[in-house]
């Protein structure tokens, strides 16, 4: 399993705010089963940043294919990195 970080820009603040309680439904699931470390809004409300674990790339790619927020246009463009952790209760 890999660690991935997942930022997101909005492209429309208002649909966000009306998809927002399912897209946190959706990836509460992926909290209560260990594979979303943490996530949340930028401060300026621009966007939003979650760690994930998925097996690959591939796996990633569908998860973030049926989110909510993918899948009602509030996104406008996601940033994907392969994040080593090697400090802290989740390093590896």
């Amino acid at each position: 399993m890999t660690w991935f970080t997942v930022d997101t820009r909005y492209a429309d603040l208002d649909r966000m705010q009306e998809v927002r309680p399912t897209h946190r439904a959706y990836l509460n699931g992926f909290v209560e089963s260990g594979r979303v470390l943490a996530g949340g809004p930028w401060a300026d409300g621009e966007g939003g940043f979650f760690v994930v674990k998925a097996a690959d790339r591939a796996e990633l790619d569908k998860i973030l294919a049926e989110d909510p927020y993918q899948l009602e246009g509030v996104v406008a463009e996601r940033t994907i990195r392969e994040w080593t952790i090697v400090l802290g209760p989740w390093a590896d």
